[in-house]
Order: structure tokens, then C-alpha cells, then sequence
């Protein structure tokens, strides 16, 4: 175990966006390794509702005191819901990237697009490895 938090019952991706299936439902944030290495985030563009978002490619982005960075689509579907409350304080996903500072709600083209992302042990072993 890494000395971020990764919690298990969710699955990643090799560009630190986490993903959480329920139904047809995916929510997609960033993790926390992402989050402490950009540091103090100051700013967050959330997609549309109703936009289509295509697995690898950007959605919106996070900006940082140091960097702007891609958030970029774990799985491929349709936006059904953004997290507004980050437009005014991005900084929730310094606190909290796992549960208040969610970024997306999807729905999901093609659930089995997630068999490819990793479990919370892989992820672990991939940041330490960075």
C-alpha cells in the first residue's frame, strides 16, 4: 500500500482518474496521488451535461499553482451530471477527490470498456513507481 489513499472498490487509470460503476453509471474524479502531486488546485472546466465524452481523450480540465492538466475519460458515454460546486471551490478535490470532489456522472456506452483499468493494488504499484 502506497502512502496515498486508493480505495478498493473503485478502479483506475494509468492518467489518475478514478471510476465508480453503478448500473450504467460511472462517476469519474481524479485520485489522490493526482491531487498531491499537482498540489493546491485552483480551478477545475467541467463538460457540458449531455456531452459526449470518448474513452482517452480530455473531458475537461485541472488546474493547479503549477500545472494544467487533461482529466482525461476513463470510459466512454454520455455527461448526466458535473460536480458545480467545484467551479467554486476546487480546492474540495485537494480534501476530499474520492467522495465530495467527484467531477462526472456518465453513462456508460459500453460498461466492459472498465475491464481494462486498474484495481486499487495495480495503482498503488504503478504511483511508486512513477
Amino acid at each position: 500500500m502506497g502512502k496515498w489513499n486508493t480505495p478498493a472498490d473503485l478502479k483506475y487509470a494509468k492518467t489518475d482518474e478514478w471510476i465508480r460503476i453503478e448500473g450504467d453509471t460511472a462517476t469519474i474524479g481524479i485520485s489522490d496521488y493526482a491531487q498531491d502531486s499537482l498540489n493546491d488546485i485552483v480551478f477545475v472546466e467541467l463538460p457540458e451535461v449531455g456531452a459526449k465524452i470518448a474513452k482517452g481523450e480530455a473531458f475537461g480540465v485541472v488546474e493547479s499553482v503549477k500545472a494544467a492538466s487533461d482529466l482525461s475519460a476513463p470510459v466512454s458515454g454520455t455527461v448526466t451530471g458535473i460536480n458545480s460546486e467545484l467551479e467554486d471551490t476546487p480546492e474540495l478535490i485537494n480534501g476530499d477527490p474520492y467522495g465530495k470532489a467527484w467531477i462526472i456522472k456518465v453513462k456508460l456506452d459500453n460498461a466492459s470498456e472498465a475491464d481494462s483499468l486498474m484495481d486499487s493494488a495495480a495503482y498503488d504499484t504503478y504511483c511508486e513507481n512513477r
